[in-house]
């Protein structure tokens, strides 16, 4: 996947995208190559994702990269995906987050909010309990789960 991964980037940023997660979906016939990718906004629409799958399936024709029917899927990482980078956690900078904790803190297992900051150790979430406004400092060691969540 490292191989892929160093052929690919470059074509999804030569379209103003970014890599997200490359998977190898083995369960289906034939096989699925599914890349996951934004745009540098942390947007995706259907005419990037069919531009950017037919310039990844030419490049990947030309490299020969594998000799056995395969399907190419180029997909958004959709609407809830968890943050597994640092540019993730940097992109997420004031959007609406789902976070689950190793240990509780302040009582809680768990906490929905607006990422507010980010330090080397910690994040700080922005949420409301009974319509008050509250603040978490959660150590990142004590994130079991980070992800962009869906306000509703």
């Amino acid at each position: 996947m490292k191989e892929l991964q160093k052929w690919i980037e470059p074509v999804l940023k030569e379209h103003g995208c970014r890599l997200y997660e490359i998977q190898w979906l083995t369960n289906q016939k034939p096989p699925i190559l599914q890349i996951a990718a934004e745009k540098e906004d942390g947007t995706m629409d259907l005419d990037t994702c069919a531009v950017c799958s037919d310039a990844i399936s030419a490049l990947l024709d030309e490299k020969d990269w594998n000799d056995q029917e395969y399907m190419l899927e180029v997909c958004s990482p959709g609407a809830e995906r968890e943050l597994k980078t640092e540019q993730d956690l940097q992109n997420a900078l004031g959007q609406y987050v789902y976070v689950k904790l190793r240990e509780p803190k302040q009582g809680l297992a768990d906490v929905r909010g607006d990422l507010a900051a980010l330090e080397p150790e910690s994040v700080t979430v922005h949420y409301k309990d009974k319509g008050r406004p509250k603040k978490l400092v959660v150590d990142r060691d004590n994130i079991s789960l980070i992800m962009t969540a869906v306000k509703i």
